[in-house]
């Protein structure tokens, strides 16, 4: 397996409230992006990455079936919801703190995501580019709903309008998806940082390239740092071997 990571505080920002986590021994990829005021937001996203992170150091995750993979990145979900909410209510400064969060878990040719916010999993695959996870926005649900198009979203003034977040709530309940993964797959988990400045064409040339996945985290965030850098920057690349996918 080929893994590349790298986060950015991007050309605007003075502090990076983005995080994420790789546990690459057991195939599980989490990224977060916070949201609140001063340092809330960086609070936020890492205390959801590191809660996630060690309920599975505590509890490896050796389910087999999909229901029981669900439940159990739902239960390291619930967990860090809980922490940062109680921590947002806990302390006045922390007060409205919040994140996004990712969680992809990989089983040989088996994909699961869950995802609370806007922060996505993507699937490159023969020159094509997919999103797998669902955004929890505002103009997401207009998109659905049929009010506006996919094109009208991409520039609408709310886009980046969350609708559901780690923390927000006393309870939560992520989105979770299965795929299942071929040979030529590569998965590509970031923040709106690099999709709100990057184009899907535009990294999906970069894919193309075939680089190391290194390169190719490197390659994103110069990208979307030269596009604008408006927000941080995190990205996960993932290129499984051949002989993985079974």
């Amino acid at each position: 397996m080929d893994v590349g990571f790298k986060t950015d505080t991007g050309a605007k920002r003075s502090n990076n409230e983005d995080a994420f986590f790789v546990m690459m021994n057991d195939g599980i990829y989490i990224l977060a992006d916070g949201v609140g005021g001063t340092n809330s937001g960086e609070i936020a996203s890492r205390t959801a990455v590191n809660e996630v992170a060690q309920y599975f150091e505590n509890k490896p995750l050796v389910a087999t079936s999909k229901e029981e993979i669900c439940t159990e990145i739902f239960a390291a979900i619930k967990s860090a919801n809980d922490r940062v909410y109680k921590m947002s209510q806990k302390i006045a400064a922390n007060r409205g703190m919040a994140t996004t969060i990712v969680v992809a878990c990989v089983r040989g040719k088996n994909l699961y995501v869950a995802n609370v916010g806007d922060s996505r999993t993507y699937l490159y695959e023969k020159g094509t580019l997919s999103q797998v996870s669902e955004d929890h926005t505002y103009v997401n649900a207009l998109v659905k709903a049929g009010v506006i198009s996919r094109e009208e979203a991409e520039h609408h003034m709310d886009k980046n309008m969350i609708t559901k977040a780690v923390g927000a709530e006393k309870d939560i309940k992520p989105d979770f998806f299965h795929i299942t993964l071929t040979e030529e797959a590569c998965l590509l988990l970031c923040t709106d940082g690099l999709y709100g400045e990057v184009p899907e064409e535009e990294i999906i040339r970069v894919f193309d390239e075939g680089m190391s996945m290194t390169e190719t985290c490197d390659k994103l965030v110069e990208m979307a740092n030269e596009n604008g850098g408006h927000d941080n920057i995190t990205v996960i690349c993932i290129k499984l071997m051949e002989d993985e996918i079974r």
